[in-house]
Formats: C-alpha cells, structure tokens, sequence
C-alpha cells in the first residue's frame, strides 16, 4: 500500500492526520532537517508528499532533485498563511513539459 505524507510549519498540516497522511512538522529556520526528511520519505516509498509552499521555498533544489522521478509525487500546498502561487507554478509547469504547451493560456505567454 502506498503511503502519503505532508511537511510543512504544525499550524498547516496538523489536520491532515485526521486523513490518515504522515505529519512531518518543521520549523523554517531549519531548512537542513526538512530537506534530509524529504530524501528520507521518498527511499521510504512515498507514493505523494504534500509540502507547504512556505517550507518548500527554504528546499527548492532538493524538491528539483526529484523533478522527473515517478514516485515521490511532490505536490505543493498553500499554508496557513496564504497561497503564494508556486503550487499552481509548479503544476502548470509540469503539465507543459508533459503536453507541450500551458493548456490554460495556449502559448504560455
């Protein structure tokens, strides 16, 4: 059975242990342990990692380092503090490579 998890400041993510999802809480003065957690989720076999927008700003090149792999899918989710775009960014980006173009504003532009 795949496994899914969600990393990010205890404010966001608390509720999703309700939805039986992995919490891994962490502080963003405290990039390092985030980024070791993140490698050590997706040699665990994490099917989806769910991170905060917040939290994945501290870890860009470790959240890019898994980019083009199947399996962890990262997926970034708005915080307590609002929704900075970058989980929408990422999809639309991702989606382009796949297709070929933004299938929401046809060239991109």
């Amino acid at each position: 059975m795949s496994k899914a998890a969600v990393m990010g400041d205890w404010d966001s993510i608390y509720g999703f242990g309700a939805l039986g999802l992995d919490t891994f809480r962490f502080d963003p003065d405290d990039p390092d342990d985030a980024a070791k957690t993140l490698r050590r989720l997706a040699e665990e076999d994490y099917a989806v990692i769910y991170i905060t927008e917040g939290l994945a700003a501290c870890i860009p090149n470790e959240i890019e380092r898994y980019r083009f792999d199947p399996q962890p899918a990262i997926i970034l989710i708005p915080g307590i503090s609002g929704n900075t775009g970058e989980g929408i960014a990422s999809v639309r980006k991702s989606v382009e490579q796949a297709v070929g173009s933004d299938i929401l504003f046809g060239s991109g532009k």
